[in-house]
């Protein structure tokens, strides 16, 4: 081998990339520990499983956000796996993803699309599409339905947070679901669901609809969640967060940051960050840089915070990294001091050991 010589830029070349090799490893964990020598999205990927065992093992408070089509391209059980395990404390989904979560929790299906199909044909026999997935519009209805079920068993004199309101359709869900997911798992897990944009989402058709029909009118009370996380945000010692599709589904959780005056704390930001999305990436979302591109993408960062920016679907990466948490996270979950919470009615506390 020849030896190089000495140069100004030696002191920064000091670790290379190493092809990824292939071998007899088939386990995912194997592939990803490889993949973490590599560069670009290879790396990324494979740091975001890293990162992950890291938080548990730092006892960090882990929020999971999402956006888009996370249930309606099969990360169903995979998510409510994660929730059931207390990989994550915290949910911070949108209306959508919870919306869909509760279509396939009540037995429905997605269905694959084939590309013959035309959106002429599909809307004339009442199937909706989404990309290459389709569904029963008849079978949306009923989930609309059965959402005023639960409205209807309310106390509708006094106003609900949407944490609470997510807690209770948790709770019934539970008794009739066909197989868990999101809403469900957490119920039984005993972490809060919050939900930035439920009025912009299919859930307030339900909602909407039991008003209609049944002169049912309910009152939201915005306010009690963001005291619910600001209350979260201040008994937390560590915070990370994982973001999952669009890089703007942790902008609820900003809002900790935001009102820590309220409370007269002083804000430490997420020690831990990992996002999977496709919006655009630059090339300054690299570890361990910090700029004005990791707060639009992570939210408020912990100086020296750890980051990875997986510039990809997650109903790709996601198998991947869950899967490889089944196979390395047990001894990181054995000694996890993780935060419990406890509801009453409409209160919500949170005890961090």
């Amino acid at each position: 081998m020849v030896a190089q010589k000495k140069t100004k830029a030696s002191k920064y070349l000091t670790v290379p990339t190493k092809p990824v090799a292939i071998d007899r490893d088939r386990s995912i964990a194997g592939l990803l520990e490889k993949m973490e020598g590599a560069g670009f999205g290879a790396r990324q990927l494979a740091e975001a499983h890293r990162i992950w065992l890291d938080m548990m093992d730092d006892n960090s408070t882990i929020y999971m956000c999402g956006t888009g089509n996370l249930i309606t391209s099969g990360m169903r059980r995979l998510l409510s796996w994660v929730i059931k395990n207390r990989f994550v404390d915290v949910i911070v989904m949108s209306g959508t993803v919870l919306f869909h979560d509760i279509h396939e929790s009540l037995g429905r299906n997605h269905y694959q699309a084939h590309p013959s199909m035309t959106d002429e044909d599909l809307a004339s026999n009442d199937v909706m599409r989404v990309g290459d997935v389709i569904w029963n519009k008849e079978e949306f209805q009923e989930a609309d339905e059965w959402i005023g079920s639960v409205v209807n068993q309310l106390d509708l004199t006094r106003s609900y947070s949407v944490r609470e309101f997510l807690h209770v359709m948790g709770r019934e869900l539970a008794e009739i679901a066909h197989e868990d997911g999101i809403v469900t798992s957490a119920y039984k897990a005993r972490i809060p669901v919050f939900c930035p944009d439920l009025l912009g989402s299919e859930l307030a058709v339900g909602i909407a609809r039991a008003r209609f029909e049944k002169k049912l009118q309910m009152m939201f009370d915005m306010s009690e969640d963001t005291m619910e996380l600001m209350q979260i945000a201040q008994k937390t010692r560590n915070s990370a967060v994982i973001t999952l599709g669009s890089a703007g589904a942790h902008k609820m959780l900003d809002l900790a940051e935001v009102t820590s005056y309220i409370t007269r704390t002083t804000p430490r930001g997420h020690k831990y960050a990992i996002s999977m999305t496709t919006d655009p990436m630059s090339l300054g979302i690299r570890t361990p840089e910090y700029g004005g591109d990791h707060i639009s993408s992570f939210g408020k960062l912990h100086k020296g915070a750890t980051t990875a920016f997986v510039h990809c679907d997650p109903s790709i990466a996601l198998p991947m990294i869950i899967t490889a948490l089944s196979q390395t996270a047990a001894k990181f979950m054995k000694g996890r001091k993780r935060p419990n919470f406890s509801f009453s009615g409409s209160s919500m506390s949170i005890d961090v050991p």
